[in-house]
């Protein structure tokens, strides 16, 4: 799994109504831009494995939409290609907040590798 040291944005923090972003969003995108590896996605079907470390009482799935849309865009993937996702939440202390994840061909289990 790949490791990003940044707190998990919720996705009433991300958007206003239904769509438009908010200035919150906006950042976290420009701060994972700039944390994210360099992964090279499988072609195919796509399942997904998100671990997020927060600090704050949540659902766990308020924090996927924000952040599946931004490696979606960073990676240049259509997120409508995963259908298969294994979420897990842990409480962090504040400060310590983080998301791991993994993108693996659904179909022939090979792992988004770095892009050296």
């Amino acid at each position: 799994m790949f490791r990003i040291d940044i707190k998990p944005l919720s996705v009433n923090e991300a958007y206003r109504g239904r769509r438009f972003s908010t200035d919150a969003l906006e950042q976290y995108k420009k701060d994972l831009f700039y944390l994210l590896p360099k992964v090279r996605i499988p072609p195919g079907r796509l399942s997904v494995e998100y671990e997020f470390g927060i600090s704050q009482a949540a659902d766990g799935d308020n924090f996927i939409k924000a952040f599946q849309d931004a490696i979606a865009n960073k990676y240049q993937f259509n997120d409508k290609k995963i259908y298969e996702w294994h979420v897990k939440k842990v409480d962090v202390r504040p400060g310590n907040e983080y998301v791991e994840f993994i993108i693996e061909a659904l179909d022939n289990e090979a792992a988004a590798r770095y892009d050296d």
